[in-house]
């Protein structure tokens, strides 16, 4: 028996449980499922994938696949009304009206697991650090991980766009917000595994390639979150589907299992079959959607201001501001102080904390500020959120809260009177913009005032002399 033969027993033995059956078949709902059919003779591809479109309804078409030599099961990201009405004919306005909606699939490739495994958690410190804890992570078979989020954790429009429709640029756009956000703590902890010289010689890649313009390690020049490559039809590897190269299963696990994790515990015999994505809630990924397209739009507007001066931005210079108090603070910020009487809460205090680091107040004074608000809210959140929340935000570069004209996202909580009556709110973009403006008039008349005075009071000595000639 030739190693084929030898897989592909293997693969309709592993195939024919029907724990096994059933996960894939409840996974294909609503999908396109296509099965992989592992051959050697294949030099390039080591294969070749079943017909498309393609479903699995039962889960004894799991095992029936198998027995015409299918070894593993990729299926799309996108669910479809009827998958089988695909054709790589039809046009964007087609395939939009077939859609149903898609699942977030972080796709995390790495050649080396400990890297992988702590880009992983990484990536699920990050969600719970957007109030996301209904997702799945689980092992791809090779040296990866799949981190997945249902549908139902988005709502149905943001802004006026149709979210079912708003693929690939969904997952795009959260996929690259997210990347960024762990990069810093990504490449500190791959230089606490490894020196950059031993990363170097593992990799086979010179120094001078894993380095970025700024000459820091770039952890993405070694492993890759995948975002370029989602695409419509986009497919990944089934949990519970085998890895042909590796012989192991692509198994769940919860995130706390990272670090302990050993690709041991994939294979098929020791499998232990349990939902890959659990339900989330309904809108549970609101607030991680939301963020991510701020972040893109602060993205394009910088790289609009670039290209427009066509040369290096240098930064702003820092304004220290002497006697700042609330008077200072913009309408927005002061209503949200007043306390949220809405939903909306996580969002605010992501903006109040960015407004404050960007003012340059201590992390001290910052929490003081955010129990008073919290204890005025309609319902307080949890002080352990909270304490996360500033304990994350201490280790990032401080960064400017959301602009003032992004999508209405101050209206939309509520908090932005459209018609204020300040003059200053129609020539700003930030909230900080509004405070560094008020503390230079604030400084203008104080100058004004002090230059009345010595005007003043040297007219009254003049006079007095004059009287005194007389």
């Amino acid at each position: 028996m030739n190693k084929l033969e030898r897989l592909r027993k293997r693969a309709y033995r592993y195939y024919s449980r029907r724990d096994v059956q059933a996960a894939i078949a409840e996974q294909a709902r609503n999908k396109e499922t296509i099965p992989f059919y592992f051959d050697p003779v294949y030099s390039d591809t080591l294969g070749n994938f079943g017909k498309r479109p393609d479903i699995i309804e039962y889960p004894q078409d799991v095992a029936n696949l198998a027995a015409k030599g299918a070894t593993s099961f990729h299926v799309s990201e996108e669910l479809w009304s009827n998958p089988l009405e695909l054709s790589t004919d039809l046009r964007l306005e087609q395939l939009n009206k077939l859609r149903k909606g898609w699942d977030l699939i972080l796709d995390i490739d790495c050649k080396f697991i400990e890297y992988s495994k702590i880009a992983a958690w990484l990536l699920c410190e990050a969600l719970y650090f957007h109030g996301v804890r209904n997702f799945g992570l689980k092992f791809s078979g090779g040296s990866g991980f799949h981190i997945g989020l249902k549908f139902r954790a988005f709502p149905s429009k943001v802004y006026d766009i149709d979210i079912k429709n708003f693929f690939p640029e969904g997952p795009r756009v959260i996929a690259s917000y997210l990347k960024e956000m762990i990069s810093q703590d990504l490449a500190k902890r791959l230089l606490e595994l490894s020196s950059l010289k031993d990363i170097s010689k593992a990799t086979g890649k010179p120094i001078e390639a894993l380095i970025d313009e700024e000459k820091k390690f770039n952890p993405f020049s070694i492993l890759e979150i995948d975002t370029v490559l989602i695409s419509s039809r986009h497919l990944y590897r089934m949990a519970y589907s085998l890895h042909e190269k590796k012989g192991l299963a692509s198994i769940v696990m919860r995130p706390e299992q990272i670090k302990a994790f050993h690709p041991a515990w994939a294979k098929p015999e020791r499998v232990f079959v349990k939902p890959f994505m659990p339900e989330p809630k309904q809108e549970e990924a609101k607030e991680l959607l939301v963020q991510a397209l701020d972040w893109k739009a602060r993205k394009e507007a910088s790289k609009e201001r670039e290209k427009i001066e066509k040369k290096k931005r240098t930064p702003l210079p820092k304004i220290k501001i002497e006697k700042l108090n609330e008077e200072m603070f913009p309408p927005c910020i002061k209503n949200i102080l007043l306390g949220m009487k809405h939903d909306g809460r996580k969002r605010a205090l992501f903006i109040l904390i960015n407004f404050f680091r960007s003012l340059d107040l201590s992390i001290e004074d910052i929490e003081l500020k955010i129990k008073k608000w919290n204890k005025l809210n309609y319902r307080s959140l949890k002080e352990n959120y909270i304490a996360t929340q500033l304990q994350w935000f201490k280790k990032q570069e401080p960064r400017l809260p959301p602009n003032c004209n992004l999508n209405a996202y101050y209206l939309d909580l509520g908090v932005c009177p459209a018609d204020s009556p300040s003059s200053i709110c129609k020539k700003i973009k930030n909230p900080v913009n509004y405070v560094l403006r008020r503390a230079r008039i604030a400084e203008r008349q104080s100058k004004e005032e002090k230059g009345k005075r010595k005007k003043w009071k040297g007219r009254s000595k003049r006079k007095s002399f004059k009287y005194t000639r007389f």
